[in-house]
Order: structure tokens, then C-alpha cells, then sequence
């Protein structure tokens, strides 16, 4: 059965709409000039806004961000930013509301049972994990499965899964690139953080200059106790294109797939030991 963890939000940073505009303005590599013409309004109006000389609608904020692309959290650190309420709600996973999303999620995870599968949040926080992922972490120390559980620490980490990890080398170097484009994205501190964090672990030996799976997909190949064979995945990331909420458009379901018919029919039988328990 999957398993939940409450989701937590730090509190807005205080800025000005100047500087949270120019900020995006960088991390989009867009001048004032583009963002103007993108946003059908002159290069002076948008000037006099970034400066404070002119206090920007809130209708002409959404427009901006939404040429930003700004994420839902930065959209509404904006509005805060200029005095307004924010335009996207943030309800916690847990809260009574969204029963229906924890049910819909919940029945997506176990119908991806006997591979492996979890829900996190946009730090990688485990939300939930069906019964094959919650496997995995059988043999794990204690104290790395304390919540609120990251998912890429408890990768990475010497007392984590990584010793659990032969091509740790590859994993470590897919994981950190993924997370800098990640970081590129959406301007999360949290997440540079974490990035200088999980940079300091060891990982042995160097990522192989071309694999059998290059051309495909970086796996994850996995040695676990009782099982003689290595366990070989390939990730896809499923995400709520139409959501209208922080919570939810922050939500990401990482679904693991056998990369070979080894570790297909090895799970299959897994599946069966966990049916007789």
C-alpha cells in the first residue's frame, strides 16, 4: 500500500515586484525589451515597474509571469510582492480537500506494482511510494527513512541506497545534471542547497564514456540483498499538466520501468512472495 507524508512550504521571501521580475528576467535570459513586446506592453511601462515609478495591475503581473514561466510558487511570491493575494492556492497534501488527489495518485502508484514507483514534491520530498519502492528501502539505516524524506538524498548517500547502486558513478552524474536543470528552472534555494550537498558524496569510479543504454536512457542498476541478480531501471517522471494549485502542479510521480526481461521476471516474482505474506 503507498505510504503519505505531510508536505511542507517555507514562507514567502520578502521582495520588491522589481527585483522578483528582474530576477526571472535572468534566469530567462529575456531583456526588457522582449519581455515588453512578449507581454504587448511598452519597454517603458515595464521599465517604470521594475524601478517601483509605477505599481503594475494584477492582471499585468499574471501576464508577465506567465511569459516568464514563472512557476505557481514564484507566480505567487510576485502577487505578494506588489501587495496582492496570491493567484494560485497551496493546500497541504494531507488536508481534507485532497482526498481525491491522494486516492487518484495512490491508485496510479499500485497500479504500477510489482516496479517500483513514488510521489514527490518539487524538492524531491517523498510524498507517497507503492509497495515495490517501499521495498527497496528494506536494509536502509533507520535514520535515513526519517521524514520528511528526500528521495535523491537517500539515493546518493553513503548510508543510503548508493551503496546498493553499481554504476553509482553514472546514477550520481544523470541525478546532478537533472537537478541543475531543475534549478535553472525554478530559482529554489533549497534546491542549490541540495545540489552542493548531494556534490560532496563519494561516488567510485568515473560514469562509463557510452553504455549498451546510452542511446536510450541512463538506468539505474541496483544490487539488493537476496536477489542475485542486478536490478535494471529506467525512470519516467509523470507530472498534472492541467493543475491550478501549488500543491498539485508541484507534484511528480517517478515511475520505474524494468530495462531488461531479467528484471521483469524477477519482480514478477517478488509480486508473488509479497501476495503470500
Amino acid at each position: 500500500m503507498t505510504e503519505a507524508i505531510t508536505m511542507t512550504t517555507p514562507p514567502a521571501l520578502q521582495a520588491t515586484v522589481g527585483s522578483v521580475l528582474r530576477e526571472w528576467r535572468a534566469k530567462r535570459r529575456m531583456s526588457q525589451l522582449e519581455l515588453a513586446l512578449d507581454a504587448e506592453i511598452s519597454a517603458r511601462h515595464l521599465s517604470f515597474v521594475e524601478s517601483g515609478r509605477s505599481s503594475p495591475s494584477r492582471d499585468l503581473l499574471l501576464i508577465l509571469a506567465e511569459r516568464l514561466a514563472m512557476p505557481f510558487r514564484a507566480r505567487n511570491r510576485l502577487m505578494l510582492s506588489a501587495g496582492y493575494a496570491p493567484a494560485y492556492a497551496e493546500t497541504s497534501f494531507d488536508a481534507p480537500e485532497m482526498s481525491g488527489i491522494r486516492e487518484t495518485v495512490a491508485s496510479i502508484l499500485d497500479g504500477h506494482d510489482p516496479f517500483p514507483a513514488v510521489a514527490i514534491d518539487s524538492r524531491w520530498t517523498l510524498v507517497q511510494a507503492n509497495r515495490a519502492a517501499s521495498a527497496l528501502f528494506e536494509g536502509i539505516e533507520t535514520v535515513m527513512l526519517k521524514p520528511p524524506l528526500n528521495v535523491l538524498r537517500l539515493s546518493l548517500h553513503p548510508q543510503g541506497l548508493s551503496r546498493h547502486i553499481v554504476n553509482l558513478a553514472e546514477w550520481r552524474q544523470h541525478v546532478l545534471e537533472r537537478l541543475q536543470v531543475q534549478i535553472e528552472g525554478s530559482g529554489d534555494p533549497f534546491l542549490s542547497d541540495l545540489f552542493r550537498e548531494l556534490s560532496a558524496y563519494p561516488a567510485s569510479g568515473a560514469p562509463k564514456a557510452q553504455s549498451r543504454h546510452s542511446l536510450l536512457a541512463v538506468p539505474l542498476e541496483l544490487r539488493m540483498p537476496g536477489i542475485e541478480q542486478v536490478l535494471r531501471f529506467i525512470s519516467a517522471t509523470t507530472v498534472f499538466s492541467t493543475a491550478t494549485s501549488v500543491t498539485l502542479s508541484e507534484l511528480a510521480l517517478e515511475s520505474f520501468y524494468p530495462a531488461d526481461p531479467e528484471t521483469r521476471s524477477a519482480l514478477m516474482q517478488l509480486e508473488t512472495s509479497w501476495s503470500n505474506r
